[in-house]
């Protein structure tokens, strides 16, 4: 747990009720083992999205659209999202959320590996890049992203504490890989001199880094 149990059940308790499509694929991550960034990340991606009027987000590692759902309905009914996953059966079933949400014309979803696709955009691109992949490619994924986001954008990225191991000794030595790359990760993003950086204690640890 990153934040003591109590606190962690009362920020979800404090929570208002979500609609139909957000509780059902909840219910379905659930049941399924689904990562998804559940309701208190949602919101956090929703006003941060609301409050700089983004109209522009590219997300990395969709999976079922839950996180994609939140965006789309922060950039409106003229802003894009590019949903990225590598598999077509998640792809499919986040098309039917889109469509009960509607929000389906506002989302491009992608088929195939997000830092690919990442590549062919141009530079200075979105007004948020948003970074939920596998956490071995995280290091690559700042290279990519960085440049891709226009100055004043939002780079913002899921699991930056993967409970709690980065806070351990030498997490570098850990045998898991993707301690180490989650901590190598950070210390680029706060290393950066285009970004400011902040890591934010919630759920499994959120980074918030803006454009200088």
């Amino acid at each position: 747990m990153i934040t003591d149990p109590a606190v962690e059940h009362y920020l979800y308790q404090a929570l208002p009720e979500r609609d139909e499509v957000l509780r059902a694929i909840e219910a379905e991550a659930k049941t399924r083992n689904i990562p998804i960034v559940g309701p208190a990340v949602g919101r956090l991606l929703y006003q941060l999205a609301q409050s700089m009027r983004a109209k522009t987000v590219f997300e990395m590692g969709s999976a079922v659209g839950y996180s994609t759902i939140w965006w789309a309905r922060a950039v409106g009914s003229d802003g894009r999202v590019i949903y990225t996953d590598g598999s077509k059966k998640n792809a499919e079933e986040a098309r039917g959320y889109f469509q009960k949400a509607g929000v389906a014309d506002r989302i491009d979803a992608r088929v195939g590996d997000a830092l690919e696709i990442l590549s062919e955009q141009k530079p200075a691109s979105f007004d948020i890049i948003f970074n939920d992949v596998d956490k071995e490619d995280y290091p690559r994924v700042f290279r990519l992203a960085v440049p891709r986001l226009r100055s004043g954008g939002l780079f913002i990225t899921d699991n930056v504490l993967w409970r709690g191991e980065v806070a351990q000794p030498n997490p570098e030595k850990n045998p898991d890989k993707r301690v180490g790359a989650i901590t190598e990760f950070n210390r680029m993003l706060y290393g950066s001199r285009e970004l400011f950086t902040t890591i934010l204690p919630l759920r499994d640890g959120v980074s918030v880094s803006l454009k200088l």
